[in-house]
């Protein structure tokens, strides 16, 4: 049904009393101005039954099919990006005009911003048949839109002379307005007490001619009612698209990022590698690498930035591009490190940082590392059939923007000797069974001794470690994982 009947006063139909004298209100001003109604029945005001059938079925038909054109209009218009939406908005606003015959017409939305300041509106579309208001003449009457937006309720003001056009407001005075509708835009399935009012339409003429009768409002409430199911329906189809091109992105930048990620190098003779990661969201903050590094040197590098998703995966990849260029030019790692701790300084927002671990191995078996506010790497000694970690170095990039890193820690791995280098991730993956629990780096630390132990090549280690924590976690991983194995076999 068009229609929806409300009775007000005595039983038996609307109360169309003339309104009793109430107080002038304090003046509309500019959109957003203060204009709070008195209470009671303002002069010239009435919430309608909403009824707009006659009786006269061809009255009614014509009525009948303006309303209908004027909702297939709307419900046709494509909506496809946020510029499809606000036209759509628009062409809302210019059909209350043409249905209504009126000679302006707003599309007013609530403003949670300071109500001193904004008055508790945002005018989003204001149209006359010629085309947009100016913004220097966008006054209304603050007082009806007020009363719908609180209320819900349609409001048609019909204004006989100025003391009653001061009684709505001084807006209404200065635009010499003699007709005034407003109608609220509800959510679909959105009446009642506890619906939350989307915005309202408002319409007015300064003609005297034009005066809106109670068929005029109850026909311009129908139409918002349709309008407010189509604008609903528009925004969840534009939410949808954006999800879905939000899901297209997210998946490109996980593509690009797994592309990132190197592949294992075959040569280094004497050696084996391997390095696995897993990201916690669709784009990871965990990267590592292997660079072709200055004398020959291959650099073995796991990072983290904190955090994971889009904006973590971004330093990673800004971290990865300095990395590899700084590494063929320079054979140092404290001098590596400090010039990216001194770029990424630059750019980073406060509260995010880069965790690191930075090796550089040589075909005699010399290991240089250097680490950045990482978790301890572990090195097992195949002659003791021990692990013990390699030490800290300095704090994590990003910090500190003049540090200057330094390293003088080498050793020199000998057959069976291996590293394991891990972010925490690896450490902090959560017991499916005991929420309180978690891998822990103990265990890391026994799972890497023992495979060591038994000679199992870097892939299988790496592989058999990534297994164990997710199958503790029940194969969900809160953060993201990253680890790295390097081991002599020759």
């Amino acid at each position: 049904m068009f229609f929806r009947r409300k009775t007000r006063g005595a039983a038996g139909g609307p109360d169309e009393r003339k309104p009793e004298s109430t107080p002038a209100a304090e003046g509309d001003g500019p959109v957003g101005a203060a204009d709070i109604p008195a209470a009671g029945r303002r002069a010239g005001v009435e919430t309608p039954s909403t009824q707009f059938l006659t009786g006269d079925s061809s009255v009614d038909r014509r009525t009948v099919q303006v309303l209908l054109e004027a909702i297939s209009r709307v419900a046709n218009t494509p909506v496809s990006t946020p510029e499809d939406l606000e036209a759509l908005l628009v062409e809302i606003v210019d059909l209350s005009v043409e249905v209504t015959e009126a000679e302006r017409g707003l599309l007013i939305l609530p403003d949670d911003r300071d109500e001193a300041e904004h008055g508790g509106f945002e005018v989003h579309v204001a149209r006359t048949t010629q085309g947009d208001v100016p913004s220097e003449q966008l006054r209304f009457s603050t007082s009806v839109a007020r009363r719908v937006l609180e209320g819900g309720e349609p409001v048609r003001a019909t204004v006989g002379s100025d003391s009653e056009a001061l009684e709505l407001g001084q807006s209404v005075f200065d635009l010499k307005l003699r007709a005034v509708m407003c109608v609220p835009l509800l959510p679909a399935g959105g009446e009642g007490e506890d619906a939350k009012i989307a915005g309202v339409l408002y319409v007015d003429s300064r003609a005297a001619t034009r005066q809106f009768g109670q068929r005029d409002l109850s026909l311009f409430a129908a139409l918002a009612s349709q309008i407010s199911a189509t604008m609903q329906k528009a925004r969840l189809h534009l939410d949808r698209l954006e999800r879905v091109r939000l899901e297209q992105s997210l998946e490109l930048a996980s593509s690009i990022q797994r592309d990132l990620m190197p592949q294992v190098p075959h040569t280094l003779p004497g050696f084996e590698v391997h390095g696995w990661y897993r990201a916690a969201e669709r784009t990871a903050g965990d990267f590592y690498d292997f660079v072709r590094a200055k004398d020959g040197q291959l650099a073995v590098v796991v990072g983290d930035v904190t955090g994971h998703g889009v904006g973590p995966a971004l330093i990673t990849a800004s971290a990865q591009a300095g990395l590899r260029s700084y590494l063929r030019l320079i054979g140092d790692p404290g001098e590596v490190i400090t010039l990216l701790n001194q770029d990424l300084s630059e750019r980073m927002d406060d509260g995010r940082f880069l965790t690191l671990f930075l090796g550089l191995l040589s075909s005699d078996g010399t290991f240089r590392s250097l680490n950045a506010g990482h978790p301890n790497a572990l090195l097992y000694r195949a002659a003791e059939q021990e692990c013990v970690a390699l030490p800290d170095h300095g704090p994590a990039l990003g910090m500190i923007s003049d540090e200057v890193y330094t390293s003088d820690h080498s050793i020199v791995l000998l057959p069976g000797d291996a590293i394991l280098a891990f972010s925490d991730g690896l450490a902090e993956c959560r017991d499916a069974s005991n929420a309180s629990g978690f891998l822990g780096e103990d265990a890391i630390r026994e799972h890497f001794r023992d495979a060591m132990r038994s000679g199992k090549p870097a892939r299988e280690s790496a592989l058999e470690l990534a297994e164990r924590a997710m199958a503790l976690a029940g194969g969900v991983n809160e953060d993201d994982i990253t680890l790295v194995v390097v081991r002599r076999v020759e």
